[in-house]
């Protein structure tokens, strides 16, 4: 029987929230972390890192990486192999991407092809969101596509969103850090009923704008009264950064995940237009960013491996 010696798992970043969809509904991007896992003869674990921002990635057992792989070996009632692992990093840590998403996706999904596969998809999937504490980020890292989960009891449903494919999502990067717990500090413990009800129409209206990609729908369900109206002051230029994506033709900006990444979308058409106008609207306020148009990536988490008799 053949045993796989090596497994190498490419994961995408993700953008949560989209607005009103808190906590619930996430998209994967074209933005990519690679994660290869490699059998060792010999005890013990090798992490090595590559990419923007390697330096700051641990290289020991408290690796988020190495902690979703050996949850999954555990799971199974297996001791971990020692291992290699070479993480090449395309997603930007501590920015509202979902890089430790990837990290989580990464290391269960590589853990799980080195053990034979014993798990399903949905097992994997159910591992990561109690990992992950929530699942708007891990599972369109690991499904693709655009995804909205709903609890049902104990159980996760979870369902397709389809997305217009003239609807561009816009990432403008910063350089400096959000933490998610910082961004979750700022919000409130409750909201008013008016609150929830105004969220509630929105989300319902984002997922027919995304699949028509009809931009008056688009303009007006991407507004949001749960988390952004907290959130916005942590993040120096917002509003400056959303009025120039607006007046360059986006239907609308939202913080992506806890930020500080923002997200616009916009058509094919203003994409580029929308591009220079975040840069330009973050630069006049001294910060350094990266801009990008993107994609929605369809395919979520894939691997490929080696085996050996």
């Amino acid at each position: 029987m053949s045993v796989v010696s090596s497994i190498t798992v490419t994961v995408p970043a993700t953008t949560a929230n989209l607005g009103p969809g808190f906590d619930c509904i996430g998209a994967a991007l074209t933005l990519y972390n690679s994660f290869k896992f490699t059998r060792l003869e010999e005890g013990g674990l090798i992490i090595h890192v590559t990419g923007a921002e390697a330096e700051r990635v641990q290289t020991d057992e408290s690796n988020l990486l190495y902690q979703a792989f050996v949850k999954c070996y555990q799971y199974i009632g297996q001791t971990p192999p020692s291992v290699k692992m070479e993480i090449e990093l395309g997603v930007p840590l501590a920015r509202g991407l979902g890089s430790s998403a990837t990290a989580i996706v990464g290391g269960l999904v590589g853990a799980n092809q080195l053990a034979g596969a014993p798990l399903s998809q949905l097992q994997v999937m159910e591992l990561a969101i109690a990992m992950e504490g929530h699942p708007d980020n891990v599972v369109p890292a690991l499904l693709g596509g655009c995804r909205l989960a709903a609890t049902n009891g104990d159980d996760w449903e979870i369902c397709e969103v389809p997305w217009n494919a003239d609807v561009v999502p816009v990432v403008a990067i910063p350089d400096f850090e959000l933490s998610t717990s910082e961004a979750r500090q700022v919000l409130p413990t409750q909201v008013s009923r008016a609150d929830a009800i105004f969220n509630t129409a929105h989300l319902g209206l984002l997922l027919r704008g995304l699949e028509t990609g009809k931009g008056e729908w688009l303009r007006t369900a991407l507004q949001d009264k749960l988390h952004q109206p907290y959130r916005q002051a942590l993040i120096p230029g917002y509003d400056a950064v959303k009025a120039a994506a607006m007046k360059a033709g986006a239907y609308g900006m939202v913080i992506s995940g806890a930020g500080p990444t923002l997200l616009a979308l916009v058509d094919k058409l203003h994409s580029q237009a929308v591009e220079e106008a975040m840069l330009s609207a973050w630069q006049s306020a001294g910060i350094i960013a990266v801009v990008r148009s993107l994609s929605l990536d369809t395919q979520g988490a894939s691997y490929e491996g080696n085996s050996h008799d």
